[in-house]
C-alpha cells in the first residue's frame, strides 16, 4: 500500500490506481485507531476527573470523490458511505464513548490525518447538539 507526503491530495483516478478495497478496509481500520487513541488522550488530559464539555457530534469527509467513480465506487464497497452532501464521511470515526464534541472532533481531526497521509482530501466537521 502506498502512502504519499502529508495533505498531498491525489486525484480520485490516481486513488482508485493506487487502492483496492481491501486497502481501503486497512485504511480505515488505521484510522479508527488514530481517532480512538487521539479521543482518549484528549478525554484523559481535558476532563480527568471525568467532567464534560459541551455535547454535539464529528465526523470525518473525503472531499471531491463522486460515488460513481472506481474509487467512490470502492469507498462503498469498503463501507464508508455518503452523506445528504454526497461526500464520503465517517460518523464518529474515534467511536468513542462521550458525547463531547471536543473530544469527538479530536477524533475525527486525527482520522482525517491517516486518510491525508494516503493522498485523500480529508477533513473533519463537528456540531454541537
Amino acid at each position: 500500500m502506498y502512502t504519499t507526503t502529508p495533505n498531498t491530495a491525489l486525484t480520485p483516478a490516481e486513488l482508485a490506481e493506487r487502492y483496492t478495497v481491501e486497502n481501503l478496509r486497512e485504511i480505515q481500520a488505521l484510522a479508527r485507531d488514530a481517532a480512538y487513541k487521539a479521543a482518549d488522550a484528549f478525554e484523559h488530559d481535558n476532563f480527568p476527573n471525568g467532567g464534560w464539555g459541551a455535547c454535539g457530534f464529528a465526523w470525518m469527509s473525503l472531499n471531491g470523490i463522486k460515488g460513481n467513480t472506481k474509487i467512490g465506487r470502492r469507498l462503498k464497497q469498503a463501507g464508508i458511505s455518503q452523506s445528504w452532501d454526497k461526500r464520503f464521511q465517517i460518523w464518529n470515526p474515534s467511536g468513542y464513548p462521550t458525547q463531547n464534541v471536543d473530544t469527538l472532533e479530536a477524533g475525527a481531526r486525527a482520522a482525517a490525518e491517516v486518510f491525508k497521509r494516503y493522498g485523500f482530501d480529508a477533513t473533519a466537521g463537528s456540531r454541537l447538539d
